[in-house]
């Protein structure tokens, strides 16, 4: 949603397109134009600002030095266009209308739901985008401001233009159909964890970092035997008897555990991460973005879980 004309001129928006899409027609077509009358479009921004703004070639090879600074205040101002049509949709309609969009890490995407649905009560006309996502790609996201927040490790959020408010820390499980390896009880050290057959998410992933560092930190080297950036797909392969897995409490929480599944605490050490929603400062604030930041603080201190 946003306001058109003389608040962002089409031309800008066009660049914003064609920056994200890569390609001139997906770009065209993503703008509902021609390819001709978008390329028409970047040439005559070109001429208004007497500098090139792409790469010229046969096909989009990027932007030039110029064409990334002209990007980056056509994102800004596009952002804050938006952000003004949220705010006078809220004065007319009397309630907050439009898009939020929400990337959060796979790790997170069945505890946020408890937020995302206090996010909906509160604002029922309101449309949410849950996208789930790698850390890398939230907080490119963000800084383009293709996405209004992300839900992240804190840890990767230290970032000087991002505003953070803590909303959970969680430990981490071990899942195993496995005995051998496990003691008596109920928990499990690191380093017995290391010699079973591990099935973990994909090392680009923040979860797997922070595994592979706790792993790291006490000399232990574990071989994990299957990979993947799935969390639905690392349970299933748990149940499937042949891997063990380590896994964020929360993720058991709400989909539940497979049958025949043990559940074992980690210890030697114990270690839990903080888990929370980070925005792009901005003044002034949107309002889909205070409505966020507002619900997470509240969530925040009712879940009760933050450090």
């Amino acid at each position: 949603m946003g306001l058109p004309g003389p608040v962002i001129a089409r031309k800008y928006r066009y660049l914003i397109a064609l920056a994200r899409e890569k390609h001139f027609g997906r770009a065209a077509a993503s703008c509902h134009v021609s390819p001709s009358t978008l390329s028409t479009a970047i040439r005559d921004l070109e001429a208004e600002l007497g500098v090139a703004v792409v790469e010229r070639g046969q096909h989009y090879a990027g932007l030039t030095a110029e064409g990334a600074q002209v990007l980056r205040y056509a994102q800004l101002a596009a952002a804050q266009a938006d952000a003004l049509g949220q705010a006078l949709a809220e004065l007319r309609e009397g309630g907050l209308t439009g898009r939020a969009r929400i990337g959060v890490i796979p790790t997170a995407t069945s505890a946020v739901a408890e937020y995302s649905a206090e996010l909906a009560r509160q604002h029922p006309r309101l449309t949410l985008d849950i996208l789930s996502l790698a850390t890398g790609e939230i907080l490119e996201r963000l800084h383009s401001f293709e996405l209004d927040a992300g839900i992240v490790y804190l840890r990767s959020a230290q970032v000087a233009d991002l505003d953070v408010i803590p909303m959970w820390a969680e430990n981490h499980v071990l899942i195993t159909t496995a005995t051998e390896g496990a003691t008596a009880g109920e928990a499990i050290t690191w380093r017995e964890a290391a010699d079973l057959r591990l099935c973990l998410l994909t090392p680009d992933m923040q979860n797997r970092r922070t595994i592979d560092e706790t792993f790291a930190g006490i000399g232990a080297q574990p071989r994990p035997t299957m990979e993947t950036n799935s969390i639905v797909s690392l349970l299933a392969h748990v149940s499937s008897g042949g891997w063990s897995s380590i896994v964020p409490r929360s993720v058991l929480d709400f989909i539940g555990l497979p049958d025949g599944v043990r559940v074992l605490r980690l210890v030697d050490p114990e270690v839990a991460w903080a888990t929370g929603l980070v925005t792009v400062r901005r003044d002034p604030v949107s309002p889909v973005v205070y409505a966020i930041r507002k619900i997470a603080t509240d969530f925040s201190r009712v879940f009760g879980k933050t450090e």
